[in-house]
């Protein structure tokens, strides 16, 4: 009776009729394999559950939380949320809780990825250290395996599950340095040979970077800077409370990117390692966001869905509601060329490797500054020809 699941339902059995009540509880195991020098320094795990109830009194809401699972860790935990729920003011938007639905039949879940030791992260380390000579090599390896169970007094309950692995890390002489990342549900996706392959050729591009005059140019963005961008786009543009307060360039129905840009949220896509559920219980599936240029939608929590008379498309992110609903599985569908295509077709333009310290300006314009980051090469006749 100690999984994720039935701790929930223990939760809410404790509540009892005395207020509305869900609760989240989380499992598993975070890993990280460090490395610099080109010599692995650290690796740490972390296995601390996760405990969170959400009652309602009356349309008073409160939050506790806590890291121990045991009954009368549990039932102090209840009780000092109910009483922190009669304390506070009646919220006015409070949209009750998440009836029963079925959940989807997904399991972004790799047993390998969630069992992996120290020793077969440290193998792809030394895979990508090994991928140049005389540089030193920094980074991590790490993964993440997470069970969660849900259960809400409306009789919502269920379990999803997800794990993530990542390789991230530069090659570097002094101050010139190229980096690269990958990313996958499973550890067995990635190749750390591959990466450090990437990392290295960057860096050799780098050596001697020349000065670029200020001006207006073609840019090549790689696939690490759309990541970043569609962080942003999610956050503050598909964001439901966004929208529903102003705060939001967002207008359904009207062309607002190019024809070519397709965007949708999928936690059942190719790649994807997200959950099955958000934070209220609510299922989570595919949902357009943007076709062939046209704003369609925005992501809503059950508070946000009803200020607009719609319903929730399960993107509450639990213990965050203040920030709204934000799609965590975003996807840009691609175009029809490679990325050595596009390159290839610029005369004079610029290829950027990745973006850092990204900061909004402005929300509704969804302006961000930011700087490049190891990694920004100039592209003439078709060629990187230099770093810049």
């Amino acid at each position: 009776m100690n999984a994720p699941e039935h701790i929930a339902q223990r939760l809410v059995e404790m509540v009892g009729d005395r207020a509305e009540a869900e609760a989240t509880v989380t499992t598993g195991e975070a890993a990280l394999t460090r490395f610099a020098n080109s010599f692995i320094h650290q690796n740490v795990a972390e296995a601390t559950p996760a405990v969170s109830v959400k009652v309602a009194v009356d349309a008073k809401v409160a939050r506790g939380t806590d890291t121990r699972t045991d009954d009368a860790a549990l039932a102090a935990l209840v009780e000092r949320t109910l009483e922190a729920a009669r304390l506070s003011p009646a919220d006015p938007e409070w949209p009750g809780l998440a009836p029963t639905a079925d959940l989807p039949a997904v399991d972004n879940y790799d047993e390998a990825t969630a069992a992996a030791s120290p020793e077969r992260r440290a193998d792809l380390v030394a895979d990508f250290i090994a991928a140049a000579e005389g540089t030193d090599a920094a980074g991590y390896c790490d993964t993440e395996a997470l069970v969660v169970g849900f259960a809400n007094s409306r009789g919502q309950c269920g379990t999803t599950r997800r794990t993530r692995a990542t390789i991230d890390g530069i090659h570097r002489v002094g101050t010139v340095a190229g980096s690269a990342h990958q990313t996958s549900m499973r550890l067995g996706d990635l190749d750390g040979a591959a990466a450090g392959a990437l990392a290295a050729e960057r860096f050799r591009l780098a050596a001697n970077p020349f000065d670029l005059e200020p001006g207006e140019y073609e840019v090549v963005l790689a696939p690490e800077c759309l990541a970043s961008m569609a962080i942003f786009l999610g956050f503050y543009g598909f964001n439901g409370k966004a929208v529903t307060e102003g705060q939001s360039f967002l207008e359904i129905g009207k062309q607002q990117f190019d024809e070519a840009i397709d965007i949708w949220d999928d936690p059942a896509g190719s790649g994807a390692v997200g959950l099955t559920f958000d934070g209220e219980g609510t299922p989570k599936r595919r949902m357009d966001l943007v076709q062939h240029g046209v704003s369609l939608a925005a992501a809503h929590d059950r508070k946000t869905a009803a200020r607009v008379g719609a319903t929730s498309t399960g993107h509450s992110v639990p213990g965050l509601e203040i920030w709204g609903a934000v799609p965590g599985d975003l996807v840009i569908g691609g175009g029809k060329g490679t990325e050595a295509e596009m390159i290839a077709a610029v005369d004079r333009g610029l290829y950027v490797a990745t973006f850092n310290y990204c900061r909004v300006l402005d929300p509704m314009t969804l302006v961000v500054t930011g700087l490049t980051r190891n990694g920004t090469f100039m592209i003439e006749n078709g060629r990187i020809t230099g770093a810049v």
